[in-house]
């Protein structure tokens, strides 16, 4: 692919063998938790949140420590390492609490890899193709998002137990840590050290504009108990999950080819109003095929916005400080994500189902007119 570079592919195909391990586990964690340790959904709940909020912290602060050693790979790697270490471990534990220190430690994982390996891809990229390189990415990683559900189905099916599926996740993780050998990276530094200047104001706003649209996009979980209150049965919600990180997958590479020739802004609002309107359609939406259909449709939310911000993100701060500028980014969607989930379960279970999804459509239509009218779409 034009301006697709070595370290774009590996990066890709690491992010698509990561995500097999770690989606092999993931959905079934709740029912291990729960069934096999006995824990309650309090517990379950406490796990989630202290390991997604270690994780938007620490990539904030990857970030700065990668942009003030000049380094990026080094701190990848350990990333990976402490998450591929620690995930499969879960197979071997008896309680809720070790459950929560090799959830913990992968989470750590993923904050210490993200930001660096963000600006990794960026400053291996011509700016012209930066779209396109983080709409494959995203691709690969949402492709190993549909992969490795369907292996612990495959296994479930062949009779293995829970721990030995959890065990299994290793061979996947071991590919996309021999995967990092050959990334290589620039020697020495990356340009002139970062001015504070108009850019920061810009890029300022941006983020605020961010954690404005992240404050009304919950958790996906309430699309699922959206899926089963319409009538969709327990066994088809598996499928129905694939099926949205196939769409995922499939779109992001055109997303991201798109956004390289027009305005990335443009691309970002698109998915914004996309992800507005299946939330106003899921406040009303009462029929099985209903909610089918705007499943699909918020697939096409994420390939239109994951790896355009991050383009984006890369149009507005200067190459020695990105890792930094993707960490506040990191942070930035972090931070609206703690309470956006609460919110919508308060807005749920006080007034309806409809008043919380309308509440999130309203936010991402506020939060795309701000992105069109206060953010500069290219660093000056």
């Amino acid at each position: 692919m034009r301006g697709i570079g070595r370290n774009v592919i590996l990066l890709s195909l690491i992010s698509l063998f990561n995500d097999i391990s770690s989606e092999i586990i993931y959905p079934l964690l709740p029912i291990f938790i729960t069934s096999v340790l006995g824990a309650s959904t309090v517990a379950l709940g406490i796990i989630e949140g202290v390991a997604e909020s270690t994780a938007s912290i620490l990539k904030l602060f990857s970030g700065y420590l990668s942009d003030r050693v000049r380094k990026r790979k080094p701190i990848v790697v350990l990333g990976y390492l402490i998450s591929n270490l620690s995930r499969p471990l879960i197979g071997i534990t008896n309680f809720a609490y070790q459950v929560g220190i090799f959830r913990f430690l992968d989470r750590i994982g993923k904050g210490t890899r993200t930001a660096p390996r963000d600006a990794l891809l960026s400053a291996s990229t011509e700016k012209e193709s930066l779209g396109r390189a983080f709409g494959l990415q995203r691709a690969f990683d949402h492709l190993g998002a549909v992969i490795g559900p369907l292996i612990a189905l495959s296994l479930l099916s062949a009779g293995f137990s829970l721990r030995n599926i959890f065990l299994f996740a290793a061979i996947p993780g071991v590919v996309a840590l021999l995967l990092l050998i050959p990334v290589q990276e620039k020697a020495g530094g990356e340009g002139k050290r970062f001015s504070i200047g108009r850019i920061d104001q810009n890029y300022l706003r941006f983020l605020i504009i961010v954690l404005i649209f992240t404050l009304g996009n919950s958790s996906d979980a309430f699309l699922i108990l959206k899926a089963t209150a319409v009538g969709i049965p327990l066994m088809m919600i598996p499928i129905l999950w694939v099926l949205l990180h196939l769409v995922k997958s499939i779109s992001s590479t055109p997303a991201g080819m798109l956004s390289d020739r027009i305005d990335r802004r443009y691309v970002i609002v698109l998915g914004w109003i996309i992800y507005s309107a299946v939330y106003f359609g899921l406040a009303w939406a009462h029929r099985p095929y209903q909610v089918l259909i705007f499943f699909l449709i918020y697939g096409l939310y994420f390939g239109l916005t994951e790896g355009v911000e991050r383009a984006l993100v890369a149009d507005l701060i200067p190459r020695e400080k990105r890792a930094t500028g993707y960490g506040l980014y990191h942070l930035a969607v972090g931070i609206g994500a703690l309470p956006a989930s609460v919110l919508f379960g308060i807005f749920w279970r006080l007034f309806s189902p409809a008043f919380a999804f309308g509440f999130g459509a309203g936010l991402a239509l506020i939060a795309a007119l701000l992105l069109l009218f206060l953010v500069r779409s290219k660093a000056e």
